[in-house]
């Protein structure tokens, strides 16, 4: 019997086409290809302190066969205790990262214009193109810093979505009060502003708070932040946004699925809220050692971007995926960047100081070649 030809199946043009997620590699994968079993993961930005142990302790005995709350009632609650919003105006997500998806399925349509900053998070970027939008991206200052004029411009465009992330990922520093003002100023009552506030828990006392600064404004806007960094709780996968308004929440969690937040992460981040002590010292520890590593870098001749994050943006002055090799070839994980213009940089997570120091003592052997 002649088997009938293959017909190919059309697909979404608006997926099909969509860039990779510039993905650190996983610590099993790691183990494999280098050879060594004592991997430094400085890839992803996870805590190296784990999780408060109160969130480990909330997780024991719960029952795997009973769905999560699709509302994330209690969690939603707490937030709206430690924020001060209502809780109508706060979705939660598997991840800030689905509501990034969320927002775009809500407000994007194919062939509006969605902006974000270059060098960025990809998925600010990807899931605008999978709703149909074009993308256009304003590039930050060559001395790593934002580059407000250049965000004001584009600002005036009107797009349907202005993507920005402050701390700045990958490149690390926060907008101060003066910037953050002068964008506030320029934004259309026609764009959506989404600030993505995923490394808030490490910046510096001076910095101002997006959500505060947002909320004196009349503005359409989003606040995402997460528990994968500063609460340690990036496997359970659990965010939120924060919404100028209870229309545009509503719309967001329309956006999502409905158990999108596991019974775990769940009951994890509610814990994890009861016990910010354990979240700051943690911070505290690791901003120390990011000032230390930021200044070991900087006596190698190397330049960093000013990070107010758990990470460094070093431009390691070569090819970052042979640099990439060279580190695992060591056991230390790091995320070479791959966005055009700054293919030489690499971001590496801040981690234990033993941790810290391979990387420092790997990047002067590489430096020495």
């Amino acid at each position: 019997m002649t088997k009938p030809l293959h017909t190919e199946l059309p697909l979404n043009p608006h997926v099909a086409g969509l860039p990779p997620y510039n993905a650190g590699m996983n610590i099993a994968d790691a183990q494999q290809k280098s050879g060594r079993q004592d991997i430094a993961a400085l890839a992803s930005n996870e805590n190296p302190d784990g999780c408060s142990p109160h969130a480990a302790a909330a997780l024991v005995g719960l029952s795997p066969s009973r769905y999560s709350d699709p509302a994330c009632m209690a969690l939603r609650a707490a937030l709206s205790q430690k924020l001060g919003v209502d809780t109508d105006r706060i979705v939660a997500g598997n991840g800030s990262e689905e509501m990034i998806a969320a927002i775009c399925r809500a407000v994007l349509r194919p062939g509006t214009l969605a902006a974000t900053v270059c060098p960025g998070f990809g998925l600010h970027e990807i899931e605008a193109l999978a709703n149909g939008a074009r993308v256009e991206k304003v590039g930050m200052r060559p001395d790593l810093d934002f580059d407000i004029p250049a965000i004001i411009a584009m600002l005036e465009r009107a797009p349907a979505i202005f993507f920005l992330s402050s701390p700045s990922n990958p490149v690390g520093p926060a907008l101060d009060r003066k910037g953050l003002a002068r964008i506030l100023a320029a934004v259309r009552h026609e764009t959506l502003l989404v600030l993505d506030e995923a490394y808030f828990e490490f910046t510096d006392e001076d910095t101002p708070h997006g959500l505060a600064a947002l909320s004196a404004t009349d503005l359409s806007w989003v606040v995402l932040r997460t528990f994968s960094k500063a609460y340690g709780l990036a496997g359970l996968r659990v965010g939120y946004a924060v919404t100028s308004d209870v229309r545009l929440a509503r719309a967001v969690s329309a956006a999502k699925t409905p158990f999108n937040v596991n019974a775990a992460a769940q009951v994890a981040a509610v814990a994890a809220l009861a016990d910010e002590s354990w979240m700051r010292s943690s911070v505290a520890r690791l901003k120390r050692e990011r000032a230390r590593v930021a200044s070991a870098v900087a006596d190698m001749g190397l330049s960093a971007g000013r990070s107010q994050t758990n990470f460094l943006f070093i431009d390691v002055g070569r090819e970052s995926r042979i640099v990439f090799d060279h580190f695992l070839s060591q056991g230390i994980i790091v995320k070479p960047w791959k966005e055009e213009g700054y293919d030489t940089f690499i971001r590496v997570t801040i981690g234990t100081p033993s941790e810290n120091d391979r990387f420092l003592d790997a990047l002067r052997d590489l430096i020495r070649t």
